[in-house]
């Protein structure tokens, strides 16, 4: 039998905002990194020789990584601390960024990305977990509406700051703009960092590590890759079955370990017997599908298609990003008021309506246009992914938070692999297909691509449930 967590003394509300402000400043300058290099990646092939193909590893790496390291988090939340945690977080980020801007060669950016994404694998869970842990049930929908500026602000406005960055300097500040702040947030983290949480022995399996990196690997190895079948390449071929069957051996042992005895599985799926949460999960996938998806393709089209500079891309993408920011904490409070139908139904429909909206997108768009389609796209996601990561989680009882919030990390990961890999995708395939010098097909295809993962928000939305964060935690 697993012991049972060393009890710690409740942190007052002053130790409890230091230590979620400390996580969600650190998790935002780690989240950037999700979309920071898209308008990057014509430099880094010009500097290293190397294809698009291979450069586009730099992105599906860092989400490779974080979907294989996000379910042992559970594990480790668990046995460790927050301050444990999050310096381990810090620190494995802050080497990757020292070891991404100075690398000599494509290799060592790989290496440096892929630390990276071990931290930011690491910080997002103990972000979510330490928020439902610590916040009262009444608070909580506030306090996640600012959380998510985390998870959906940064990814929206990466490739602006790349793109100020790149044009100013060149691509290796990226990384070099990183380097103080995650020196200043080791430093506060070891000074105002509380010992909360963690004690308990559970057990590593290693079978299941093993079976964690082949199936979510496989899985989005292949998705990532799935546009190279046009070239006779192989390996989605077989990555894919390799990552299904690996991850059903996953689910399979995960259940017999339960079995045995708590702590033993190295992720408690339980959280899947949940309605709510199982239906929050494939929209959370769909919100980050979409997001992720549009971030890269709008900067193909734009500097492809339309001729804009990298700088200019980047200020385009502004507007939404920063409407989206601004939007999640007011989302957050509706939530704690209204609940989530009210606002995640409209939400995926205005959606899915700016995906199917940029299908129009060709050669004689204008900026203002391409603004206006992303600004109501980032309104319709903060309605959605504010409330949904806070639903999701609400909807289980305090043991499962930990693995609850692996769940969802790791689907959002997983939900942004397969929303690049198929717009991406969809892109290339439109352009290839396409007469020459017309240019927009593909941004028309990678649109409806888009549109169509969006609409299975709008079919799961209404199933939700009716239940608030409040009323759902005094039950818990």
């Amino acid at each position: 039998m697993t012991p049972e967590p060393t009890e710690t003394p409740t942190p007052d509300r002053r130790t409890i905002t230091a230590a979620i402000l400390i996580l969600a400043i650190s998790a935002f300058v780690m989240i950037l990194n999700e979309t920071v290099l898209g308008v990057a990646l014509p430099q880094l092939m010009a500097d290293f020789g190397v294809s698009a193909t291979t450069v586009q590893w730099l992105t599906t790496g860092f989400l490779l990584t974080m979907a294989i390291v996000i379910p042992m988090t559970g594990f480790l939340l668990q046995k460790h601390s927050i301050r444990h945690l999050f310096l381990l977080a810090i620190v494995l980020f802050l080497f990757g960024t020292i070891v991404s801007a100075f690398a000599p060669t494509f290799g060592f950016v790989m290496t440096g990305r892929v630390l990276q994404a071990a931290g930011t694998a690491i910080i997002m869970p103990l972000l979510m977990t330490t928020t439902l842990t610590l916040v009262p049930p009444q608070f909580r929908g506030s306090v996640m509406g600012l959380n998510s500026v985390v998870i959906s602000v940064g990814p929206a406005v990466g490739p602006t700051l790349s793109g100020l960055v790149i044009d100013a300097f060149n691509w290796r500040w990226v990384f070099g703009f990183m380097v103080p702040i995650a020196i200043i947030a080791l430093i506060v983290g070891l000074l105002l960092m509380p010992r909360i949480g963690g004690g308990a022995r559970p057990s590593l399996d290693a079978t299941s590590v093993v079976l964690s990196l082949l199936g979510f690997g496989g899985i989005v190895t292949a998705i990532s890759t799935i546009a190279d079948l046009s070239t006779g390449s192989l390996v989605p071929v077989i990555a894919g079955p390799i990552g299904l069957v690996a991850l059903a051996w996953f689910v399979l042992r995960q259940r017999a370990l339960l079995a045995k005895g708590p702590g033993l599985a190295l992720l408690d799926l339980t959280p899947f017997r949940e309605r709510r949460f199982a239906l929050s999960v494939i929209v959370v996938m769909v919100a980050m599908g979409t997001m992720l998806g549009t971030v890269l393709v709008l900067p193909m089209f734009a500097q492809t298609a339309l001729g804009m500079t990298v700088l200019a891309t980047g200020l385009m993408l502004l507007p939404g990003g920063v409407l989206q920011g601004l939007l999640s904490p007011f989302v957050g409070r509706l939530y704690d008021m209204f609940g989530v139908l009210p606002l995640v139904i409209p939400g995926t429909i205005v959606l899915a309506g700016a995906e199917w909206w940029m299908t129009t997108l060709n050669a004689e768009s204008t900026v203002p246009q391409i603004i206006g389609m992303h600004v109501v796209f980032s309104t319709g996601m903060a309605f959605v992914l504010t409330p949904m990561l806070t639903h999701a989680l609400s909807s289980l009882p305090m043991r499962l938070y930990g693995h609850g919030s692996a769940i969802v990390n790791t689907a959002q990961q997983l939900g942004g692999a397969i929303g690049i890999a198929a717009m991406i995708g969809g892109f290339a395939l439109g352009t290839a297909g396409a007469a020459a010098g017309s240019g927009t097909s593909g941004v028309h295809l990678a649109f409806v691509v888009g549109g169509s993962i969006a609409l299975l928000g709008v079919v799961c939305a209404p199933f939700l449930g009716r239940k608030q964060v409040s009323e759902v935690a005094v039950k818990g």
